[in-house]
């Protein structure tokens, strides 16, 4: 028997256990310990989304692998297979760079932090919503500035971080002072239910109105720890920073070199990774680093393992357009969904200008780029809305046809 996630339920995260209903079965997402597989074990999570789902398999902005298409019946086989042979992670979620402690560039080496606060925040499993997220950003190759935190840490050197609380001022702390102030904040957030957020410990004047079922004594638990949630003022860390890192470029490692290989649309067919697994252990690669931006790192890879890569559908080429674009799997697997997104990502990407970003969201949701982009495209039951420089729920500067979108690209990138 397994649980099954709504999907519009707020704060709601499909897990091994717990798949989510989508418009193409159910969807199963799995965090891996470390981010680290072996070839053979992630041939063997490849050949399970095959028997038990539609075969196939996601790697998110996160770096977390979902295996799409499964059934009730089959999920709960899949879970039980999945479970015994693969490191999954339970708990907190607490990102790291993908190449945390064998980044020569970075300052901090993120690892025993992260430790200690999942182990401290153990208990507090259950509590806390299944969205509450830290990230560590050792300040390397790889920024994590993308990634939405409820608490961000930031190296400023080996002793001492930023930490930005639910959105709000960075407050250089050393590292004591920053765990002492995650755990407040992620205390705060268990007593306030597993619908909080940091964003809702602001005081009332400086956050949106929290859900009605929410308790409205956030800001003063932030009082409480005495920490600024002021909006943020001043600079913040540059998403630019380890951009090469999600772009494709070869990143430095302690003795050696890694390569990003990205899946298209964050989505390939577990063949194609059954047949890079073999690849790669016949060329003597032990492990796959799962990635933010839906990579792979490779480390050490031959240039003829990226090559077959290549040919098998993946991503390797840093100026590939299809790495301009954001687009989630629409109408084809989600039920929210009023546009084939990929679809028309891939059709759509050669016309996407070098250094701007495009968004394709199957509904008003976006999953897929929750932030603003240079241009988003949003599935509606009316069309096609065009929004410039936001998010796929905002209101729509124009509403196209299918035929119209790139005329319609095409002259707002001559105005």
């Amino acid at each position: 028997m397994i649980n099954i996630t709504a999907p519009n339920r707020r704060g709601a995260c499909p897990t091994l256990d717990a798949p989510m209903r989508t418009g193409d079965g159910l969807l199963a997402r799995l965090r891996i310990a470390g981010n680290r597989l072996a070839p053979s074990q992630l041939a063997d999570l490849a050949r399970l989304a095959i028997a038990h789902g539609n075969g196939i398999v996601e790697i998110t902005a996160r770096g977390n692998l979902q295996v799409r298409g499964l059934t009730p019946a089959s999920a709960p086989l899949f879970a039980r297979a999945a479970g015994a042979g693969l490191p999954i992670e339970t708990g907190l979620v607490v990102d790291l760079s993908p190449i945390a402690g064998d980044d020569p560039t970075e300052k901090a080496d993120p690892r025993a932090l992260a430790e200690a606060i999942r182990k401290a925040a153990a208990p507090m499993e259950g509590k806390l919503g299944p969205k509450v997220s830290v990230v560590i950003d050792s300040g390397g190759q790889v920024s994590l500035a993308a990634l939405k935190a409820d608490i961000r840490l930031l190296a400023i050197d080996d002793k001492h971080w930023a930490v930005t609380l639910g959105g709000g001022k960075p407050q250089v702390m050393d590292t004591d002072g920053a765990v002492s102030a995650t755990l407040a904040t992620l205390g705060a957030l268990a007593a306030l239910g597993v619908e909080a957020r940091a964003a809702d410990l602001f005081p009332a004047q400086r956050m949106p109105s929290p859900p009605p079922n929410l308790p409205r004594k956030g800001g003063g638990a932030a009082s409480r720890m005495g920490l600024d949630f002021a909006p943020k003022a001043g600079p913040t860390p540059s998403p630019l920073r380890g951009r090469t890192g999600w772009g494709g470029h070869t990143l430095e490692i302690l003795n050696g070199r890694t390569a990003p290989i990205a899946l298209p649309f964050a989505q390939i067919h577990g063949s194609a990774l059954i047949a890079l697994a073999d690849l790669a252990a016949a060329a003597k690669l032990t492990t796959f680093r799962l990635a933010p931006n839906h990579s792979l790192l490779l480390d050490d890879a031959p240039a003829g393992l990226i090559a077959a890569a290549t040919g098998l559908g993946f991503i390797t080429d840093p100026t590939d357009p299809r790495r301009r674009v954001s687009a989630c799997v629409g109408n084809e697997g989600c039920a929210s969904g009023h546009v084939a997104a990929r679809r028309l990502g891939a059709a759509l990407a050669p016309h996407v200008p070098v250094g701007k970003h495009l968004h394709v969201s199957g509904c008003a949701k976006g999953c897929a780029h929750p932030r603003p982009a240079d241009i988003t495209l949003v599935g509606r039951a009316d069309g096609i809305g065009l929004v410039f420089q936001g998010r796929a729920g905002d209101t729509p500067d124009e509403i196209v046809d299918e035929a119209g979108l790139i005329p319609a690209l095409a002259c707002r990138e001559g105005r």
